[in-house]
Order: structure tokens, then sequence, then C-alpha cells
């Protein structure tokens, strides 16, 4: 099997890895090693079947992860024997601006830059645009999301844990007005945003895309882009699961 590796530097048991496939640059299943963000970083490469192995000394939650480098020899096992299926865990966000397209797996993310920014949100479909409130909101900005990308930075906004697939969610940064709750939308339907006052930085997945001023918009839709993860029967953990083994990591810090 021919697998591509995606890591932040050489951690232990690695070189089992090497020694029982072909490493190469396109590989059939891609494999991160480490924390989320290289999780999102091979996510954001590729649409090919993808392993999260985690660092248990990582800080991350390894939300997408059901194995760590304790079980390297059960994965190089699991992987030569091609005992394993493929789920389907969620489709990439596309954000388009502009007439350019980006593909973000956690969000979609309007920040400010000096001043609290001012914006209107519709939500589109084939029958038109409609808004989603009666007056502009004003904050720090926004983020959008789907359910895979709940527990990244929408979490620590204070956006609620999606577990349901098919929607995404809008959640307000610091909002100054008389609606703050974060609000779900079918994920059918493409969310638009648009600049009413002061300047802000569109983001996907912390990266910038631009800079907006008043009157610029952008778009934000789930994808036809999917993100696959590499699962072993027997060995899923539950959400509850993940949150326990968070918050166990927490306390013995």
């Amino acid at each position: 099997m021919r697998i591509t590796i995606i890591k932040k530097r050489n951690y232990r048991g690695l070189q089992k890895l090497y020694d029982n496939f072909t490493v190469a640059k396109n590989g059939e299943v891609y494999v991160a090693i480490g924390g989320d963000g290289t999780f999102i970083r091979a996510a954001q490469m590729t649409d090919k079947p993808l392993l999260f192995i985690r660092d248990n000394a990582d800080d991350s939650l390894g939300y997408h992860s059901d194995v760590s480098l304790d079980d390297i020899d059960f994965v190089v096992k699991k992987l030569k024997k091609r005992d394993f299926y493929v789920e389907q865990i969620s489709s990439k966000i596309e954000i388009i601006h502009k007439g350019s397209h980006y593909y973000a797996i956690n969000e979609a993310s309007l920040n400010n830059m000096v001043e609290e920014i001012s914006f209107n949100i519709y939500q589109k479909d084939k029958t038109g645009r409609s808004r989603i409130y009666p007056f502009i909101m004003s904050g720090d900005g926004a983020v959008v999301t789907s359910a895979l990308g709940s527990t990244a930075y929408n979490k620590s906004a204070g956006g609620p844990i999606i577990l349901a697939q098919n929607v995404m969610c809008i959640t307000f940064l610091n909002p100054d007005g008389p609606y703050r709750n974060p609000i779900v939308v079918d994920a059918k339907k493409k969310i638009e945003i648009e600049v009413v006052k002061y300047t802000g930085t569109l983001r996907y997945d912390g990266a910038e895309i631009a800079r907006l001023k008043p009157g610029d918009r952008f778009t934000v839709k789930l994808s036809g882009k999917k993100i696959n993860a590499v699962r072993f029967r027997g060995r899923s953990e539950s959400f509850a699961d993940k949150l326990e083994r968070k918050i166990r990591a927490r306390l013995l810090k």
C-alpha cells in the first residue's frame, strides 16, 4: 500500500510506517500524525481516505481520531491487511469571494480589524436571497461552520457543538445588538455576508483570504468535496469518550 504521511515532526514509532508501506506524495491513504492542526492541513490537501493518529502528548482533542501513537502496531497490522472502512465525516466548507473558491475544514470567519464591523447576513437558494436578520449585525465578526468544525473556533466563541450533519451554524463574535444567539441553517442553502461598515478580514481555517471593506461580500456553503476518514471496526470512540479523554488529560496537567 502507498501512503502519504503528514506530520510536524518525527514521532516515536513513525519508522514502522516507513518499514511496512511505500511512502509517497500521492498515496491511497493519507496519514495525519499529531494534533488537530495536522488533521486540518491533511484534509485540506486531499479528498482521499484520511487516517488521523493523535499524539497523546498534544493538547488537541483529536476529535476525528480513534487511535493514537500507542496503537501504531495495531494500525500497521490493519492497514497491511486492508482491514478498515472509509466513512464520510463531512463536506468541506466552500467560500466564494470575487469569483475565487476556497475550501475550509473547520470554518469560514469574518473578523474585525480595528473597530467593530457591521454586516448583513442572507441565506440564498434557488428561489432567491432573503435576509436572516431584520437589522445589521455589529461586533467583532462571525464564524460559519459545519458539524465537523463546531468543536473548534466555533466552540471557543460560545457556539454550539453540532452532532447532526447537513447543517451550518453562524456564531457571532462579541455581538453588539439585540440578538446574540448563534443560528443553525439548512446546509442546502448558501449563506451570504455583506460588510456594511468598517473593515474586516475574511479567513478560512485561520488563513487570510482578503481584507474586506463596505460593500464587499462573500458566500459560504457546503461543497461537494468530501472529508473521508479511515475507521477500524471496534475501535471507534463516541463523542462522550472523546470529551472524557480531553477532560482527563487536562485534569492530569
